[in-house]
């Protein structure tokens, strides 16, 4: 999208450089992330960038009405609901892919996350990049222009909200076996937070504890929730202490309920040039004739577990909790970004925190 970063990159990249750069992320712990890692950035036009920040103002504004729980209480009767609810979201993240319509560029919501995301593994990427290509000094992935010590602070913020941080965990299900663990890792190291297994919490009246190396019991004051809901109710084997729905004296970053709240529930909320036709199957009038444009969705699976591409009407008629599924026009992508072996298509997340008594701050694009 803009062609002088684009060609001096383009110019400076090699598959020896390109692994370097990876042993130079996998160095940090001894460890490889097992995900794709971008070979590039994306080098995002002015004109773009508005339209992407157009967009997600869209959905904030959805997120921000007054009647938005109301709207969106029937996502927590399909799921587990969790106590002590906070006011809104801390974090957010939101998907579009870059594609055409009526022959221009134009970005499209695939996916909207009340939820975590790789927070702080992206801001480590932006700085790897920069070790290897020294002119990316001159730009940014921070949208309101941020350094990377502000980006961070603000991170600090919305996870710890001034707790003492050995009060303070990251929670997931077997974290040292999770797909993001990296991310993880850079939580620990550069926030100081201590990771810690759901099946490593103790219960004692409302309260939870961990215990910390030395085995001392700690009291568990606030959560930096990573603990997708989907991958909770497939593992049976787990031996917890504690469950969700208690009512326990402890703050959420990143209540449980967001999750559900703010999800593919939405989508068919959501009206306007950047976002795709999407219907729950429970509202669905008539099947279309056209089902090679469409996608078939559950509303809550993760990382695109579940999802049907080439729909038949047999698949459609075959699900019968039609509340948990949506039906979605397919967007067609533009090839955009000049690699040195041809055009590729390409996805932009926009992350945002929300921190309590602010209006949602957006931040950061990758």
């Amino acid at each position: 999208m803009i062609p002088k970063y684009r060609t001096l990159f383009n110019e400076s990249f090699s598959t020896e450089k390109y692994h370097e750069f990876q042993d130079n992320i996998a160095a940090d712990f001894n460890y490889l992330p097992t995900f794709r890692m971008a070979e590039t950035p994306f080098f995002i036009s002015n004109e773009l960038k508005a339209q992407l920040l157009e967009g997600c103002q869209d959905v904030i504004n959805l997120i921000q009405q007054k009647d938005f729980k109301e709207l969106t209480e029937k996502s927590l009767e399909l799921n587990t609901k969790v106590p002590n609810e906070d006011e809104h979201t801390t974090f957010l993240a939101i998907d579009f892919g870059i594609c055409e319509e009526d022959g221009k560029v134009i970005p499209k919501l695939i996916e909207v996350q009340g939820f975590p995301s790789l927070f702080n593994y992206q801001y480590i990427l932006y700085d790897k990049f920069k070790q290897f290509y020294p002119f990316l000094e001159e730009l940014t992935p921070f949208i309101n222009n941020i350094s990377p010590e502000e980006y961070l602070k603000i991170i600090e913020e919305a996870i710890c909200d001034n707790h003492p941080k050995e009060n303070v965990i990251l929670l997931e299900i077997e974290p040292e076996k999770q797909n993001t663990k990296i991310d993880f890792y850079y939580c620990r190291r550069d926030i100081g937070i201590p990771i810690v297994c759901v099946t490593d919490l103790v219960k004692k009246g409302k309260k939870l504890y961990y215990h910390n190396d030395k085995g001392v019991e700690i009291e568990v004051r606030r959560i930096y929730n990573r603990v997708i809901f989907d991958e909770l109710e497939l593992r049976k084997d787990l031996d917890m202490k504690f469950s969700f729905s208690d009512d326990l004296d402890v703050e959420w970053a990143g209540h449980p309920n967001w999750f559900f709240r703010i999800s593919k529930f939405i989508l068919p909320m959501l009206k306007g040039k950047y976002f795709i036709e999407t219907t729950l199957l429970s509202d669905l009038k008539e099947i279309p004739e056209d089902l090679e444009n469409y996608v078939l969705k559950p509303l809550f699976s993760f990382s695109g577990t579940g999802v049907i591409f080439h729909v038949k009407k047999e698949d459609i008629e075959a699900v019968k909790e039609k509340d948990l599924y949506i039906l979605q026009k397919k967007v067609h992508y533009i090839p955009i970004i000049q690699s040195p072996d041809g055009k590729v298509k390409a996805e932009v997340r926009v992350l945002c925190v929300w921190k309590k008594k602010t209006n949602p701050l957006l931040f950061y694009a990758i």
